[in-house]
């Protein structure tokens, strides 16, 4: 299955994609706001890709490898919607990392609409959250424009400041589609 939106060409993840995986989670610079820094080493993305595929396998959706629609061949980030628990909570979690190169073309904002729409529009999910760092001002502003608001803080990281949890409804986002 794979699908575009206006410039971005998604497909589910595949065992090959672990150098990309790596290569994108494993920079320093994409981790910037992740308490729990970069993957360690390609074990690691091999394990998370691992993970990524059975939860395709479950759930029927899941994360996507995501290019541009003129060279699909170049992963330039990873994104997607996933049932992940944080603390006391259980949540279907929209969560994307790109690429450093591409940073600043809007492509987050396109993906994250996009995913809303595709998460309930296609699969009929009732809720969508994501949990951003207080800190993370750019991916605050790309789920605020994906039409998530702040609901409230979690504590998803031991040892780390509280995250904050967006979120929106079904019922919400058919009254923002009307």
């Amino acid at each position: 299955m794979q699908i575009t939106s206006s410039r971005l060409h998604l497909r589910p993840v595949i065992t090959s994609d672990a150098d990309d995986l790596f290569r994108i989670y494993g920079d320093p610079a994409t981790n910037t706001f992740n308490p729990s820094g970069p993957y360690p080493d390609i074990h690691h993305a091999r394990n998370v890709l691992a993970r990524w595929i059975s939860h395709w396998e479950t759930h029927l959706f899941g994360s996507w490898a995501i290019s541009l629609k003129d060279t699909p061949e170049r992963i330039i980030g990873f994104g997607g919607l996933s049932i992940i628990s944080y603390a006391d909570i259980s949540i279907n979690n929209l969560g994307y990392r790109f690429s450093t190169e591409s940073w600043g073309k809007g492509l987050a904002t396109e993906f994250a609409k996009y995913a809303v729409n595709y998460g309930f529009g296609e699969i009929k999910l009732p809720e969508i959250s994501a949990v951003v760092r207080a800190n993370h001002l750019a991916s605050q502003k790309v789920l605020t424009s994906a039409g998530l608001r702040y609901l409230r803080d979690v504590h998803d990281v031991q040892n780390a400041p509280a995250s904050m949890l967006f979120t929106l409804t079904q019922d919400e986002w058919e009254q923002k589609s009307e």
